[in-house]
Formats: C-alpha cells, structure tokens, sequence
C-alpha cells in the first residue's frame, strides 16, 4: 500500500464568518466590522489540510442542491481533492456554520443539512475507497451510526483510524475501542470518558489513544504508559477556527508517511499554529512549502 493515500468521510458546510470586537449576550445586538462565507465543515476542512500537505485525497460526503453545494464541491476539487464521491442531496440544503470571531477565539452554530444524508448505506457503498486508503479520517458532524458503520469497516480492513470527536457528544465504549487514534481537545476530553461503562483499567486503556489538542499550552500523547507534552509554537492568533482541523488534517499526512507518534505530532502541531495566523478555517491552512519555509525561519527543523 502507498503512503499519503486518505480518506476523509465527513461534513462539508459554507461557514458564514462575522467579525466582532465583542461576542454579544443573549438579547444583546452588537456591531460587526467585517462579514465572510468561507468554505468550512470539520470533514472538507481536515481533507484540505491534507490535501495542501501533498497527500492524496478522497472526500465522502453530500451537499444540498443549492449555490453553497456547488461552490463548495468545485473549490474542494480545485484543492486537488477526489470529489467523486461527494453526494448532490436534492431539495436539502447545504449544511453552515454561523461563526463569531472576537480577539482570536470563536463561536460557532452549526446546521447539518445535507451531511445528515451520510448514512451507513452511503459508508457502505464506499467501503472500497476505505479499503484503498492507508489512514481513514472522520469526525462527528455527519450521524454517529455512519462514523460507527466506517470504523468497522476500516478494523475489518486493517485501515488505520483517526476519530477526532467533535463536537462531543456521548459514544459507545465498542466504537472508542476500534478506533486507533483519538484527538481530542482539553474540553472534549474531559466529557468523552465519563459516561463510558468498564473499569478503571478499560477507561485507561481508551484514554491512552487520545492524542489531546490543548490550543497554545500545545498537545499531550501517551506514549508506551507514560505522557508526554508537546509544547505548542508560539504565533499571534488571528483565527483560530481551523487550528484543530488542520492539526488533524497534518496528522494524517505524517502518519500515513510512516511517522511515529510523536514526530506526527510535532508535526501536526506547527500546521495548526501557522493555521491560525490567517482568517478562515481553510484559507489559513499550510502548504508542505509553506511549513518548510515556517521550520525554517523558526530554526524548527
């Protein structure tokens, strides 16, 4: 099998970005200074970071069949993405993410549309481009029994699996323990384990695949029992709301080149510090040039 070769199944949304000096209280109406639709969705998100790292890219999905799902298909494919797969859901719309940036963080509405259409028939029908694949990537904005229908696929197929669990919500013990990686962040983590029925020392074995994004305080693995803290590289944040994407994305890449854990992860986590230098979850998201050139000038290589 050759390495690069990842399937992302996940959402595909048009975020619809405003820019605020204040987030506003419920029942308070406050003035934006700037207003952006930008390509977004946790699934296409991770699948561009991939993408612009070099790696081949296939993309599962659907959009509605309304002007976002055209835009967005094209400018997937123009990423150099397989959008061959990437399903029109007549009279659906596409899904968004209403988003709010204020000082540098973010907050976000997400409306489904279309990716509710990803059901376990449509993994199915996909089960070859799981099979072809060396690392197969998802995430939690498409329903949770077609995440759960593609890990069993990619265990039966000896696929390596990365699950980043967002936005959380409450998972099945059975699915944690056929996943390979998990990429939390601090937040995530802290709700994912504690409704998992098992004992102490099942619980500690599934917190082990967790590979923990903690924003600037950088990233935290567990390697043979012992963890082990990957300090994050300093950058002045303009957006961060493509910096768990695109450490996910970067993942992959490094992974599915045969990189052990943690230099994945000291990789991933300079792509997701260049990410959030720019606005926009995609736009802000590294070439492989653009991080050697980043490795370079920061004396990181």
């Amino acid at each position: 099998m050759n390495g690069k070769k990842i399937t992302v199944i996940g959402s595909i949304n048009m975020d619809l970005v405003t820019s605020t000096n204040q987030i506003p209280e419920v029942g308070e109406t406050v003035l934006g200074h700037s207003f952006h639709s930008i390509p977004g969705g946790k699934g296409a998100n991770q699948a561009v970071a991939a993408a612009r790292l070099g790696a081949d890219v296939k993309m599962v999905g659907a959009v509605g069949d309304d002007s976002f799902g055209k835009t967005l298909a094209d400018h997937l494919s123009n990423q150099g993405i397989n959008t061959e797969n990437i399903m029109k859901v007549k009279d659906s719309s596409t899904g968004i993410a209403s988003i709010t940036v204020s000082e540098g963080d973010n907050s976000i509405i997400v409306v489904s549309g279309a990716n509710n259409h990803v059901t376990p028939e449509v993994i199915e029908k996909n089960e070859d481009k799981i099979i072809n694949s060396h690392i197969l990537l998802l995430q939690l904005e498409i329903p949770l029994e077609s995440v759960i229908r593609a890990v069993e696929l990619a265990k039966k197929h000896r696929i390596i699996t990365i699950l980043n669990p967002a936005p959380i919500q409450k998972l099945p013990k059975g699915l944690l323990e056929m996943v390979d990686y998990l990429t939390p962040n601090e937040h995530e983590q802290a709700l994912l384990f504690t409704s998992i029925e098992g004992t102490e020392q099942e619980v500690e074995k599934l917190k082990e695949k967790c590979i923990v994004t903690k924003g600037s305080k950088g990233v935290m693995i567990n390697k043979n029992g012992e963890e082990i803290e990957i300090p994050s590289i300093q950058v002045e944040a303009v957006d961060t709301t493509g910096a768990g994407d695109s450490f996910n994305g970067a993942l992959a890449v490094a992974l599915s080149e045969g990189a052990e854990i943690e230099e994945a992860c000291r990789f991933a986590n300079v792509v997701g510090a260049i990410s959030v230098t720019k606005l926009g979850a995609q736009s802000g998201m590294p070439t492989k040039k653009e991080v050697e050139e980043f490795l370079k000038i920061h004396n990181l290589e």
